[in-house]
């Protein structure tokens, strides 16, 4: 499953868009409401199965 899949199943209720952005260079980024919550350019690596979700769920949930 993606992580656009696993976000929309997760917060279906809480989502009302989600926007994929194609970029170059490697960049892999999660920003929500303005927050960058996940860099593949700031960590140098790619974020670990679950992670994004788990940083996106700890935000919406406070």
């Amino acid at each position: 499953m993606s992580l656009a899949e696993d976000l929309l199943r997760e917060y279906e209720r809480d989502i009302t868009g989600l926007t994929l952005v194609p970029s170059e260079g490697g960049r892999f980024e999660v920003t929500v409401n303005g927050q960058l919550l996940y860099s593949k350019l700031e960590t140098k690596r790619h974020a670990e199965p679950g992670e994004v979700l788990g940083l996106v769920r700890k935000m919406v949930e406070g």
